[in-house]
């Protein structure tokens, strides 16, 4: 084992032993390919599953293997779609079978920190879904939730920007300006610090760099 695997190894069972003491399902993955076929077994033909916007997920090229399954991608992120059908699917995802999204950040004690522009992501993990699957590389582990919000101001939020083309002060500068343009993304913040008493989420953390 290299000094980096055992880095995340270290760093991701710590994690994954706070989130169970907050009632969390979690569990450890050294790679990417254990922590999918774990996914896998929560779906089945004909389920709904929705996502929310991620780069973990896109780099894990997880959905074609779920379609692969038989179930149905509630993605509102298709090419071609107009705003007001997006924000229809986005509706059908607070009510899926199984919800996949990643976190912009996770704590040593086991808290889930996330910002959102729309809140349907953080309102989807929160309640609504039968299930919810939270994936999440071990570059998103911090030591508390001041971390936790100076990483999404520093890393998170601007490269996601960047991504999406918004012309908010972030992509200039690299970092948070705390903007109140309409394009602003940093509108819903959310910390989960236990499980939410009637939804079901498991948190797989990865032993790889995943996402922003």
């Amino acid at each position: 084992m290299s000094v980096n695997q055992w880095h995340n190894e270290t760093l991701g069972q710590k994690v994954v032993e706070a989130l169970r003491k907050n009632n969390f399902d979690a569990i450890y993955f050294g790679n990417r390919e254990e922590a999918i076929e774990h996914v896998l077994k929560f779906i089945s033909p004909g389920m709904k599953v929705g996502m929310g916007g991620s780069m973990t997920l896109k780099e894990l090229d997880i959905l074609s293997k779920i379609e692969a399954k038989g179930a149905q991608i509630l993605n509102h992120n298709l090419p071609g779609l107009t705003e007001e059908e997006k924000l229809k699917i986005r509706r059908q995802q607070l009510v899926s079978d199984v919800f996949l999204t990643s976190t912009n950040a996770l704590t040593l004690d086991g808290y889930l920190v996330n910002v959102d522009g729309t809140g349907n992501r953080v309102s989807a993990m929160t309640f609504g879904p039968k299930k919810v699957l939270v994936l999440t590389g071990v570059n998103k582990i911090v030591k508390d939730t001041h971390a936790a919000l100076q990483r999404i101001q520093l890393i998170a939020s601007p490269k996601n920007n960047k991504r999406l083309g918004y012309p908010n002060p972030c992509v200039k500068t690299g970092t948070c300006m705390d903007c109140q343009g309409k394009t602003r993304i940093c509108n819903i913040y959310s910390i989960l610090k236990r499980k939410p008493s009637k939804t079901d989420i498991t948190v797989v953390v990865i032993g790889e760099n995943l996402g922003y």
